[in-house]
C-alpha cells in the first residue's frame, strides 16, 4: 500500500511504471481485465519482476488503471444530480456509463466484479452508488419512471448494454445508443413520451458476423 511518506520513484522506476500502466490500459481495454502480468509486462516491453516491483498483484495495478476512470464517473454522477431535469440527468449518466465501457471491456469486468484489493476502485464506488440511487429516486419522485422499479433496476440496465455492446462491437460499435434506449423505455411511467428510436438495429448480417465472432473468441 502507498502512503504519502514514500520516497518519489526514481526517474527510471517511474517511467517504467508509466509504461506498464499505458500497457495495462490498452490490454484491459481491448481483452478485459483477465489478462495476465506477464502479458502487460510484453505489451510494456519490461520483464515481468519490473511488474512486480512496482504492483504485488494483478488489483494493484487494476487499481491504478481505473482509478481515474472511477473519479470520471463520480463526476458524471455530480454532474447528472445538478440537472434540472431529472429525466435527463438519468438518461445522461446511462449514456456516460453505457458509452465508456462500449470502448473499454476490462471497465464492464470492474463494474461486474467485485472490489476485493482495490481499494482505489472501492472508494470511488463507495461515492457512485449512492449517487446513482440519488439519481435513479430523483425521477422516480418526479414521476418518470414506473412506481415498482428500484434504483438496482439502473445498474442492471447498464450491465445488460455493457452484454450488447460487446457482443455487437466488432461489427457495429454504436448500435448500444439503441438498446439502451429500448431499456430505459421499459422503466418510464407508462403514457409519457417516447422519443424515437436512435439508429437503426443490427442488420440480418451484422447478427450473423457478430454470432461467428463470438464463437470463436470462445474457443
Amino acid at each position: 500500500m502507498s502512503t504519502a511518506m514514500e520516497r518519489p520513484l526514481r526517474a527510471d522506476a517511474a517511467r517504467n511504471r508509466q509504461l506498464i500502466i499505458d500497457a495495462a490500459r490498452e490490454l484491459f481495454a481491448e481483452e478485459g481485465i483477465d489478462v495476465t502480468l506477464d502479458d502487460v509486462a510484453r505489451r510494456a516491453r519490461v520483464g515481468v519482476g519490473t511488474v512486480y516491483r512496482r504492483f504485488s498483484n494483478k488489483e494493484e495495478l487494476i487499481d491504478g488503471v481505473f482509478q481515474q476512470n472511477f473519479a470520471d464517473m463520480a463526476a458524471a454522477t455530480e454532474a447528472s444530480l445538478a440537472n434540472p431535469d431529472p429525466w435527463d440527468a438519468l438518461v445522461t449518466f446511462a449514456e456516460f456509463a453505457c458509452g465508456r465501457m462500449s470502448v473499454n471491456r476490462g471497465l464492464k469486468d470492474v463494474l461486474n466484479g467485485t472490489d476485493e484489493g482495490c481499494e482505489q476502485v472501492a472508494g470511488q464506488r463507495s461515492i457512485i452508488e449512492p449517487a446513482v440511487e440519488e439519481i435513479f429516486k430523483r425521477a422516480q419522485d418526479a414521476g418518470m419512471l414506473r412506481p415498482d422499479a428500484v434504483p438496482t433496476d439502473l445498474f442492471g440496465l447498464i450491465f445488460m448494454v455493457g452484454a450488447v455492446t460487446e457482443f455487437a462491437q466488432p461489427v457495429n460499435p454504436t448500435v448500444w445508443r439503441r438498446y439502451m434506449s429500448v431499456m430505459l423505455d421499459g422503466l418510464r411511467a407508462e403514457g409519457l413520451h417516447r422519443d424515437p428510436l436512435p439508429l437503426p438495429p443490427l442488420s440480418s448480417d451484422e447478427l450473423h458476423e457478430a454470432k461467428q465472432l463470438l464463437k470463436t473468441r470462445k474457443r
